[in-house]
């Protein structure tokens, strides 16, 4: 199994390409710039016998997108599966006072290169392929200060849909997974321990979500037993959405 995730050096990307990993994938993942972090993923990889290789790209700069999977294709000898990990956020900001910069970099990371993979997917996966988008539980729980993020999700899912419906007649399923509260560097980033706590307080499983409850999700949906879904956003959230 050949598969490309974004933003593959920390966090939940992270703890995506080495479950893949684990399950027998080769995995090509790209990250902006934390070179150190990118060499642990790999190194950790090949020393359980694993096969992961990494890519530096920003995925704000032109045409990386397109790059990043010809890159990809080429190391691996094809495609199998796509995972669209990588966003970026933005400070908390009214609408009002909301730059078109913020809107347009954090659109193009987060949405624009989302349609390049997939688009670069539809014409060049293998039949059989499993494409995971991942979003964010804010699309259904938004909140004031991050309108440019959640429209880039809305985004992301409204993608899956039409990808999903244009893709099945080749068996390619294509799904959205959306976290709730994970415990991230970008998490911690933006927001206070005591936001977190509460958060933890809200979520029926009483937690923050880990990297590697995400990841065992996509793992579920390019795995055989996700065969018969496709079209869907899976939610998780550990019951806070």
């Amino acid at each position: 199994m050949a598969a490309v995730v974004t933003g593959g050096s920390r966090g939940i990307g992270r703890a995506i390409v080495q479950r893949l990993c684990r399950d027998g994938a080769k995995v090509v993942f790209n990250y902006a710039t934390n070179e150190e972090a990118a060499a642990e993923v790999v190194r950790t990889v090949q020393e359980s016998g694993g096969h992961a290789h990494a890519v530096r790209l920003d995925l704000a700069g032109p045409g990386a997108a397109e790059q990043l999977m010809e890159t990809a294709e080429t190391h691996l000898g094809g495609l199998d599966v796509l995972v669209n990990n990588a966003a970026m956020s933005h400070a908390p900001l009214p609408l009002a006072e909301t730059s078109t910069a913020v809107f347009d970099s954090v659109m193009t990371v987060n949405a624009r290169s989302v349609f390049m993979t997939i688009r670069y997917a539809a014409r060049r996966m293998r039949d059989g392929g499993r494409i995971v988008n991942i979003s964010t539980m804010n699309t259904l729980r938004p909140a004031p200060g991050i309108g440019p993020y959640v429209a880039s999700k809305g985004a992301v899912e409204q993608l899956t849909a039409v990808a999903a419906r244009e893709l099945g007649a080749r068996r390619i399923t294509v799904n959205t997974v959306s976290p709730g509260a994970t415990d991230t560097e970008m998490l911690h980033a933006a927001n206070p321990p005591q936001a977190l706590q509460t958060v933890a307080g809200m979520t029926p499983l009483g937690r923050l979500g880990q990297p590697a409850d995400v990841a065992d999700v996509v793992a579920f949906l390019v795995g055989q037993d996700g065969r018969w879904i496709t079209g869907q956003n899976l939610r998780a959230t550990g019951g806070l959405v």
